[in-house]
């Protein structure tokens, strides 16, 4: 394996859903302490239970690119750029492509662009974010030859 990385949401994305507490608290507790307590915590685990279930992976290994669940071989693979700040923002912007696949998570600001070689397919590129956007590009390139 040469690369490895789960896009685990950022720790503020914990403390904003958490907002579902004071709010369950806020509806049930006129109708029962207990039943607003249990609900705020089931709510809230849920929430967080949902969050780190739909976590991606993004991971480079046995001549493949794996994104979530798509998998690109590395043969298919063309330039590799890794986007950080206004690039970034570009590529997930203005500059962006109606047929690009996607892996984007908001809370991780850089992402890689991965150019595809196939003819036949109609998607030109897969934008990826990651926390190390430069070591993911660099494995991609790397295990590529």
């Amino acid at each position: 394996m040469t690369y490895r990385e789960r896009l685990w949401p950022a720790p503020w994305i914990f403390l904003a859903t958490a907002l579902v507490i004071p709010a369950s608290l806020l509806v049930f507790l006129p109708i029962d302490t207990t039943a607003g307590i249990v609900v705020a915590i089931v709510l809230y685990g849920g929430i967080v239970g949902l969050l780190l279930a739909t976590t991606p992976l993004v991971e480079v290994a046995d001549g493949e690119l794996r994104a979530g669940r798509a998998r690109l071989p590395l043969s298919l693979v063309g330039d590799v750029v890794a986007a950080r700040g206004a690039d970034a923002v570009r590529e997930r912007g203005t500059g962006l492509h109606a047929d690009a696949w996607l892996l984007i998570r908001g809370w991780l600001p850089d992402l890689v662009r991965v150019e595809l070689t196939d003819p036949s397919d109609p998607t030109p590129y897969w934008l990826i974010s990651s926390r190390r956007a430069d070591d993911l590009a660099e494995a991609i390139r790397s295990a590529h030859g």
